[in-house]
């Protein structure tokens, strides 16, 4: 057979063939394509003949219906075998919103679906409790009862709430203090938003206001002064003003001249001539959190010694706090007279609900380590 073609016509013959099977190759796809869109055509149309002649819309649960009841409720089988799939895969549905989030879930669908949702109670949301609103009774003022005269610029929260204001009023009254200082004077005690003139009227015969600014040139402020203006002061020499400046340090501030006494270098003579050349801002005293102090600042106060200070470093630790002066005295850890000098420079902070609530400083240079017996109306 060789000898009866060419070689011409062989290669003619190989190519042909090579094109006859390209052919026939395409014209069986294209055959099979067509047989592919056919069948999904009758797919959708036999789809669309099931929807339309067994749709039938009824109340049902989308996290407990089952697949036949999705395919009469007219879900394509697509549809329906999604939102199952979403089930299993741990989706619940809580709201009937949810149903919309299924893949291929179309918003005609869910449309026709959504009045007909009902979730049951051990899926659907918690509802929010209903919330009584009660008639509104208004309450008499409450009466302040003042005991004993205080000192305005060292009185704590606790304090001004045992005389009768609320909670929230003495320690704005405190916060009003501390930020503004504004309470110098009677003028600045009656300006305070949260005192009302009767209130003042009442407590002013009580209330004992720091010295006030000097008015004749010399007279030199113990808290503010540094170690040059210290030692213009007839009586404080080279070495009692660095004494002077490194208790004041320690200390936190003044918050009375007679504190100098307590220095070892002024003597009683110097101290006689000292006093009538100075006074005390006690508004600018240096507070201690008791509740919050690291260590070290505790442990350096002139007032807490050492014995002292580890029976209350080693309470806080087990209490975690306290939010007066007179519970130190209650369980032991001051007696009356240390908390009476120590109680000018502390700061009570009580942690509450993630909420920090200032108790505002301690008791007042004048408090009195006894309970409180008065009534509060």
């Amino acid at each position: 057979m060789v000898g009866l073609f060419q070689t011409r016509e062989r290669r003619a013959l190989v190519v042909f063939l090579l094109l006859a099977g390209v052919f026939v190759a395409g014209l069986l796809l294209a055959e099979r394509r067509k047989s592919a869109v056919s069948a999904d055509r009758v797919e959708a149309e036999m789809e669309a003949t099931v929807a339309a002649d067994s749709v039938r819309l009824f109340e049902f649960d989308p996290n407990t219906v089952e697949y036949a009841d999705l395919r009469r409720l007219g879900l394509s089988s697509r549809m329906a075998v999604s939102l199952l799939k979403y089930r299993a895969a741990g989706k619940v549905f809580r709201i009937p919103e949810d149903v919309a989030t299924c893949y291929g879930m179309t918003d005609s669908v869910y449309f026709i679906l959504e009045p007909y949702i009902r979730i049951g109670r051990e899926y659907a949301l918690t509802p929010s409790p209903r919330r009584e609103y009660r008639e509104y009774v208004p309450q008499e003022p409450r009466r302040i009862v003042p005991r004993e005269r205080f000192r305005i610029d060292t009185v704590s929260a606790s304090y001004l709430a045992s005389l009768g204001f609320s909670v929230r009023q003495a320690e704005a009254i405190v916060r009003y203090r501390d930020l503004y200082e504004g309470l110098r004077d009677e003028a600045g005690f009656r300006a305070c938003y949260m005192i009302a003139d009767s209130v003042a009227d009442l407590l002013l015969p009580y209330v004992i206001f720091p010295k006030p600014e000097p008015v004749r040139s010399g007279l030199i402020e113990l808290n503010g002064a540094d170690s040059a203006t210290l030692r213009s002061v007839v009586g404080i020499g080279e070495k009692s003003v660095m004494a002077i400046i490194r208790y004041r340090e320690r200390l936190g501030g003044f918050y009375s001249v007679d504190q100098l006494a307590e220095v070892p270098q002024v003597t009683e003579s110097n101290f006689e001539r000292i006093v009538k050349q100075i006074y005390c801002d006690s508004f600018k005293i240096r507070k201690i959190d008791i509740n919050f102090a690291p260590p070290s600042t505790l442990k350096g106060h002139p007032y807490l010694p050492p014995a002292v200070f580890r029976k209350l470093f080693s309470k806080r630790q087990l209490k975690g706090g306290w939010s007066t002066v007179e519970e130190l005295v209650e369980e032991h850890i001051l007696t009356p007279r240390e908390a009476e000098r120590l109680a000018p420079y502390l700061r009570f902070t009580v942690r509450e609900a993630s909420k920090d609530i200032p108790n505002g400083e301690s008791a007042s240079s004048g408090w009195s380590p006894a309970p409180i017996q008065d009534t509060i109306h």
